[in-house]
């Protein structure tokens, strides 16, 4: 009953008239989240830790990378649910410098149905594919020599079921309730079994649509910690170019006049003519229509989780307003899952050099995923094995999983007011969540401002800019960045990361942390 009425007053919220009252507004986003962390707690009977983590496995050696791995990797599955039906699987790497007391970050991947192998090996961890054209062979890695894995121990995570090399025995639909509650049940049976890091400082880390279910998570283990005999040693959360709620898109053409996309008159009269809201769009009101269609025009070339790199001939499917949550929520991944899937050779078929797609660069995980020799390396279980791996699951996303999510900000509110810190990081060329959309919704809490917009260095340079807030939490920007950022620039958002859970100021931190 509650998760349904949970449901109503998230619907409710998302589909509110634009002209009602602004408290109504607030009053039912309140008493959504009240309702959805009380629909997560009804879960906890659950919650019975029927037996320990099932069991992981050092991996020493990787195909593909050459020599033993300088750093320890463990993988494994650990089963969630009443009857542990669902077999989430892991990459667990240590510190490298002090895994006895360094922080242990979660990292969930940020776009729904791709697996944490993503973070592991394009974003912070501690290896990357070598960059070229597939000839047929093993994918080559490469070591990262400045992963955030130097300063903290992280346990990338392939979640919900049927993501990543995780299954289902049963192939039940998930809200995201439901896994934010298995990720809880997860945690649970990964420290009852590694209890030496019980008391090291904990943090979740996700970004995009990730970050819409980590406040509930965050507020589940808070909730769990107060019956527990062992309690998570839980910090707070880091999100990266997170989607936080509905109105984000309403910042895409400022986002866009700032970078230059299109003229000042027609900024001014889609202003004037939209009052600064372009989505839901009144039909009746003729010139705000026609204004974003020009407006449309402009931007139809350029890719929108980057605007500076090559465009690759494919547009974002067009989202009615009418649509569903599902379908709103899942229009971006069919974007990509078409954009991964054009190319089988990055050169074409006559051989013709085209232009780099990071498509490309995607493409190399699956190559190497599903070999035989890497599936075996990671002790991959039976459960999986005939199965192909993707690093985005989209099928499966699309048909067992379910958005009830859509708006996190009070959320963030009541976690701030808990002693919880947070990072939130945006990269300053992401159209798809336009860093002026974070600002503004964190500008929304209210909160005093500790110190001001400042840059942070990074090797001499400039990695991009801070803000501190008084009540634990800060902004960040990562120059030159995309969505999500650390894909981009992993080696600032590592030294970010980094400064950030030392506890020190980003900005006055010394630079040579990386």
């Amino acid at each position: 009953m509650i998760p349904l009425l949970a449901h109503y007053y998230y619907n409710s919220l998302f589909c509110t008239n634009n002209n009602n009252n602004n408290n109504n507004a607030l009053l039912l986003r309140v008493i959504g989240v009240i309702l959805l962390v009380a629909a997560a707690v009804e879960y906890f009977p659950q919650q019975v830790i029927s037996s320990p983590a099932g069991g992981s496995k050092v991996v020493d050696y990787l195909p593909g990378f050459d020599g033993p791995l300088p750093f320890h990797l463990e993988t494994g599955y650990i089963g969630v649910g009443e009857s542990e039906e669902i077999q989430l699987f892991y990459y667990f790497v240590k510190s490298e410098t002090n895994p006895k007391d360094d922080p242990v970050i979660l990292w969930l991947s940020g776009e729904q149905g791709c697996s944490s192998l993503t973070g592991l090996v394009y974003e912070i961890g501690p290896l990357f594919f070598e960059a070229k054209m597939y000839n047929g062979t093993l994918p080559t890695l490469w070591l990262n020599e400045q992963p955030l894995t130097k300063n903290a121990s992280i346990i990338f995570l392939d979640q919900p079921a049927n993501v990543g090399f995780s299954y289902s025995t049963t192939g039940a639909i998930y809200t995201d309730v439901q896994a934010s509650n298995y990720v809880y049940q997860f945690l649970q049976k990964w420290f009852s079994v590694n209890e030496n890091f019980i008391s090291n400082p904990f943090y979740i880390a996700s970004g995009s649509h990730g970050a819409l279910i980590v406040p509930t998570i965050i507020q589940i283990i808070s909730y769990g910690n107060e019956a527990a005999e062992k309690p998570i040693n839980l910090k707070g959360y880091i999100l990266g170019n997170p989607k936080t709620f509905p109105g984000e898109k309403n910042f895409i053409v400022p986002f866009a006049y700032g970078m230059g996309l299109l003229s000042h008159d027609l900024y001014q009269s889609l202003a004037e003519s939209c009052k600064r809201r372009y989505i839901h769009v009144d039909p009746k009101n003729k010139l705000c229509s026609e204004n974003l269609k020009e407006f449309q025009k402009l931007i139809d070339g350029l890719p929108e989780h980057h605007i500076i790199e090559p465009y690759c001939g494919l547009e974002e499917p067009e989202v009615k307003s009418s649509a569903t949550s599902r379908r709103a929520a899942l229009s971006e991944l069919q974007m990509i899952k078409s954009f991964e899937e054009k190319y089988v050779n990055p050169y074409g078929d006559d051989d013709h050099e085209r232009v780099w797609c990071r498509v490309d660069y995607h493409r190399l995980s699956n190559y190497w995923a599903n070999h035989p020799s890497v599936q075996k390396a990671l002790h991959v279980r039976k459960g999986f094995l005939g199965r192909k791996w993707a690093r985005c699951n989209w099928k499966t996303v699309s048909k067992t999983y379910k958005v009830t999510i859509h708006d996190t900000i009070q959320q963030h509110a009541t976690l701030s007011a808990k002693g919880y810190r947070s990072l939130i990081y945006s990269g300053d060329h992401d159209m798809v969540v336009p860093f002026q959309s974070t600002e503004a919704w964190i500008k929304s809490l209210n909160y005093s401002i500790h110190f001001d917009w400042v840059p942070y260095m990074v090797k001499e340079q400039v990695g991009g800019y801070t803000r501190n807030f008084t009540n634990q939490m800060t902004f960040a920007t990562v120059k030159a960045a995309g969505h999500i950022a650390g894909e981009y620039k992993p080696e600032e958002c590592a030294a970010l990361i980094a400064r950030w859970i030392s506890g020190k100021d980003i900005s006055t931190f010394p630079q040579d942390i990386v």
